[in-house]
């Protein structure tokens, strides 16, 4: 067939259509979309921007800072809400109070940072970490009769947000000096900084082109937002098992997203704008296809497709995070007004804790993940973690998981310039079997200078000691997307506390006679490196530092961009790593000392010797003496050899 052997399981499950060409708007006639009343699609997607919100400082005068939650939604039938409560990067600094205004809900309030006091009118459950207090407000009561009795109660607000429909609610904690002194609602606000959501969508339209009806179409439009500086849409679709086959998935958005799609137990077929990637089956980027960019395009791109059936159509902000499932075709019940979450809320929350932790931290050539145990609590059971290549786990001790990679390997993907992409499995224990939860995530490359210090060619396992009078070897590197061809490593030295700095390299070349620039490099398009062998030397009579720094500097012409220090514990062979009281002139003194010990003791053990022999070794045989005499004293001086004369002398 030509396909990849790894691609032949997911066959069944997945089919990806291409070359669509440009569709013909005029097939599109006589499809007048209307509301879905009985949709097929459950559609969410993450933002940070609410119906109606707002923010102040007035909460620094005061003992806690307080956060306001107004929930609205669109029927009265109740449903499940789960809240997330995180510190900033300050940590938990200061008491905090969540106002929950939500009469239907059934909330799960989860907080990272203790005593947090939850004043609410919902059905909430006792957990860790929180307090629990009624509000003291009609159920009638309004935005600004709920706004005066927080300023009332507490005498100011940090942040007020009104949500429609939520699916979860990430709420940042945190105050800021620069916020407007009093809070005053506003439309449309964009509450980004301390909130983030995942909402419902209930605009589906659809309509029917009269013929095929038993294929379907559904299409995504994300709203163009030129100003956004969202890079990539993490798409979550999941199906039932007696959802049809004959469908198709159309994602349109501008050409620059990247659409990364994870699918669940769906036999469907994609049109995606931009590039996209199929996280079951390959970190590689695909070429997507360039779609319509008008409703009545897209429905004709449908029809030419014979897909004669629009069942959803859905026009959603731009998002990082979307999510989709397709339901039953033969029994259509119109949802709840919140409809049952696809996932379960481990799920969402791994989502969301994962991406407000961002654990992974990214070099121009490695990725590293450390994750607290105690950040994963309220997640729960996480048994293990591993990359997108699962053979990539974790290593793991009592409070923490932790991974370490080349950007090469466990694959992560570099195809976004500035950014390396993958994702972190979490096996989940649910009773006797696992459950696996992915998360993909952008981990950001810094465009810096780094230097690494190796003690072998080979260029492996990077240290930071130095050892004197041994050869090591420096790299310095950079990523940097077409880089200038006059990029150059201007200089790099050697500084040791009561010494001069020892340079080591000037414009690209090494100086010094015990310095050499190294040929071969693993210089690339988007990574210059740089390597040298250098040696460090102690004058005679010279001290040896306990520590000492290597610095270098890297631009273009006369111009320095980046530069780097790296800190380094000098290693002497000469003296003990654990006596950092003996110099030079101390070990020089208890060897000579050494030495006249030896001489004193080997003196005397020759004099004991030399006057403690028999008298017989120290006189000379007498000529007089009887013959078995001197047979016996020859034997007795002399070798083996003498003694066939002793044998004679007796016969």
């Amino acid at each position: 067939m030509g396909v990849p052997p790894p691609l032949l399981p997911l066959l069944p499950l997945l089919l990806l259509c291409c070359a669509p060409g440009r569709a013909d708007p005029r097939r599109a006639v006589g499809c007048d979309l209307q509301p879905v009343t009985e949709p097929l699609v459950t559609l969410s997607y993450a933002t940070g921007t609410v119906p109606r919100g707002c923010v102040s400082s007035s909460s620094l005068k005061t003992a806690q800072e307080v956060h306001i939650l107004s929930i609205a939604a669109s029927k009265a039938s109740a449903f499940t809400l789960n809240v997330l409560v995180v510190p900033r990067a300050g940590g938990c600094t200061r008491r905090a109070v969540l106002i929950l205004r939500c009469a239907r809900c059934s909330a799960t309030v989860t907080s990272l940072c203790p005593n947090l006091l939850v004043r609410t009118n919902a059905s909430l459950s006792p957990v860790a970490n929180v307090s629990l207090l009624g509000l003291e407000l009609p159920e009638d009561a309004g935005e600004r009769e709920l706004l005066q009795w927080a300023r009332g109660t507490y005498g100011g607000i940090t942040s007020y947000s009104e949500l429609r429909d939520p699916r979860y609610v990430l709420l940042r904690l945190g105050e800021d000096s620069g916020s407007p002194e009093e809070c005053v609602p506003q439309e449309r606000f964009n509450a980004t900084q301390h909130l983030e959501t995942e909402v419902f969508f209930h605009g589906m339209k659809g309509c029917s082109s009269g013929t095929a009806k038993s294929t379907r179409a559904h299409i995504v439009r994300l709203q163009s937002d030129h100003s956004s500086t969202i890079t990539e849409v993490n798409l979550s679709l999941s199906c039932t098992e007696a959802a049809m086959r004959n469908q198709i998935l159309i994602l349109q958005s501008r050409v620059n997203l990247t659409w990364s799609l994870s699918v669940n137990n769906c036999h469907i077929q994609f049109l995606v704008s931009g590039t996209y990637r199929i996280a079951a089956m390959s970190p590689k980027l695909l070429k997507g296809e360039v779609l319509p960019d008008t409703e009545q395009g897209l429905i004709a791109m449908a029809f030419e497709k014979n897909y004669g059936v629009i069942a959803s159509y859905s026009t959603i902000p731009l998002s990082t995070r979307v999510t989709l499932e397709i339901q039953e075709h033969d029994v259509a019940k119109e949802p709840p007004a919140t409809p049952t979450p696809t996932s379960p809320p481990s799920d969402m929350l791994s989502h969301t804790l994962l991406l407000m932790l961002q654990p992974w931290k990214c070099t121009d050539d490695t990725m590293e993940i450390v994750i607290a145990r105690s950040h994963l609590e309220p997640i729960k059971d996480v048994v293990n973690i591993t990359l997108r290549d699962i053979s990539c786990q974790a290593e793991k001790n009592a409070t923490h998981f932790m991974l370490r990679t080349p950007l090469s390997h466990c694959g992560t993907s570099l195809e976004s310039k500035g950014h390396a992409n993958n994702e972190l499995i979490l096996s989940l224990s649910k009773g006797s079997s696992l459950r696996s939860v992915p998360v993909p995530f952008q981990c950001k490359i810094p465009r810096e200078l780094f230097l690494r210090l190796f003690p072998t060619a080979a260029f492996e396992a990077p240290q930071t000691e130095l050892e004197v009078n041994k050869e090591a070897y420096l790299q310095a590197s950079m990523r940097w997307e077409d880089y200038p061809a006059d990029l150059q490593l201007k200089e790099c030295w050697l500084e040791a506390p009561g010494a001069e700095p020892l340079l080591l390299v000037l414009a690209n070349k090494a100086q010094g006679s015990g310095v050499a620039a190294l040929e071969g490099s693993p210089s690339s398009r988007v990574r210059k490196v740089w390597r040298f062998r250098f040696t460090y030397a102690v004058p005679e009579g010279g001290r040896v530092p306990f520590s000492a720094s290597l610095a270098c500097k890297a631009g273009v012409q006369n111009t320095t961009i980046f530069e780097k220090v790296l800190e380094v514990t000098v290693k002497d062979v000469w003296r003990p790593q654990n006596n950092r009281g003996l110099g030079l002139a101390a070990v020089l003194g208890i060897t000579f000392g050494a030495f006249l010990i030896g001489a004193l003791l080997t003196a005397v053990l020759w004099y004991i010797y030399s006057h403690t022999r028999p008298i017989s070794k120290t006189q000379p045989v007498s000529a007089t003496a009887p013959a078995s005499e001197s047979s016996s004293t020859n034997h007795s001086i002399g070798s083996t050899q003498s003694t066939p004369c002793s044998t004679s002398s007796m016969a």
